[in-house]
């Protein structure tokens, strides 16, 4: 890490809560340790877009992106086939993949995390042909993604809108039918949710306790009834869902989703919601992108 470029999402709420000069003067001169060269940039939007996209044929060696996961995956989109390292200041509301990386969400603690930080290798995986770092759902998770967006504009505290949101996603789920395939042995679920990690989910909670495993891991909720369906949708919030004998995982390289009866369904992928053609086809990319490790990273890889 000798050329770094930090990109700041000027209009995110911890900037916003700050002075921005400030807080570009703090990232320059503790990133700048050691003599490396560092430049930031403040940008709003579409600017900020531009230079994610042009940052992965630019003449820096580490590029750090401040924003959230759709600025993330912008990231990864254009640094995946460089030899560029990239770096996560999380300022969006998820952080899905700075928070398995370890990057502590204060950000005075995450640059100084990432000051200290090493270069490491991780795994992605595709969605017909698109990349994905961290986590892809239907059903009950795509539902939820759209009810968190709209009572996101309630301005509510966060656990008040995911409670919303799994209230309001599990009303409207219905049940699907749903071929998995997974390293072409197929089977047939009954369910209202089904999702796809890259690499598997240890132990309690949705955080992965590696990211260069080489797997992907399908979790697909059965419906045994409204009574099972309320108690799978509880866990899934309280990150209490290993024991659930109504969640189904599996593991494999290659992952195929397809809903009987449907030619696209809603898919929330790494914190975005989109149409997705059916069937749904997973793919893990190993060793696929080099990130900046913090020095002390909470969830270890």
């Amino acid at each position: 890490m000798r050329h770094v470029l930090v990109l700041l999402n000027a209009d995110a709420g911890t900037m916003l809560d700050r002075d921005p000069e400030q807080v570009r003067a703090m990232v320059e001169q503790r990133l700048g340790e050691g003599g490396r060269e560092v430049e930031v940039r403040l940008l709003r939007s579409k600017k900020l877009a531009s230079a994610i996209r042009e940052a992965g044929s630019g003449p820096h060696d580490t590029i750090i992106v401040g924003g959230g996961d759709g600025s993330v995956s912008l990231a990864i989109r254009s640094l995946h086939q460089s030899d560029k390292v990239l770096g996560i200041l999380p300022l969006g509301t998820m952080n899905l993949l700075a928070r398995d990386i370890g990057v502590p969400l204060d950000l005075d603690k995450a640059v100084e995390a990432l000051a200290h930080g090493h270069p490491t290798t991780i795994d992605l995986a595709t969605l017909n042909g698109q990349l994905l770092h961290t986590i892809s759902g239907i059903g009950f998770f795509s539902q939820m993604a759209r009810a968190r967006e709209a009572a996101r504009h309630w301005k509510l505290w966060r656990f008040i809108v995911v409670a919303i949101a799994a209230l309001t996603a599990l009303r409207r789920m219905g049940r699907m039918t749903l071929d998995v395939t997974v390293d072409g042995h197929t089977r047939t679920f009954t369910a209202f949710a089904a999702l796809v990690t890259v690499n598997r989910f240890s132990g309690p909670g949705w955080s992965r306790g590696r990211l260069d495993e080489g797997v992907l891991e399908v979790h697909v909720a059965e419906d045994r009834g409204a009574l099972a369906k309320l108690k799978a949708g509880a866990d899934m919030v309280t990150d209490s869902w290993r024991g659930n004998p109504g969640i189904v995982s599996l593991t494999g390289a290659e992952i195929v989703i397809n809903r009987r009866a449907r030619r696209r369904a809603w898919v929330s992928t790494d914190g975005e919601l989109d149409r997705e053609d059916l069937p749904l086809n997973y793919r893990i990319a190993p060793g696929a992108l080099r990130v900046l490790m913090p020095a002390t990273p909470s969830h270890p890889t």
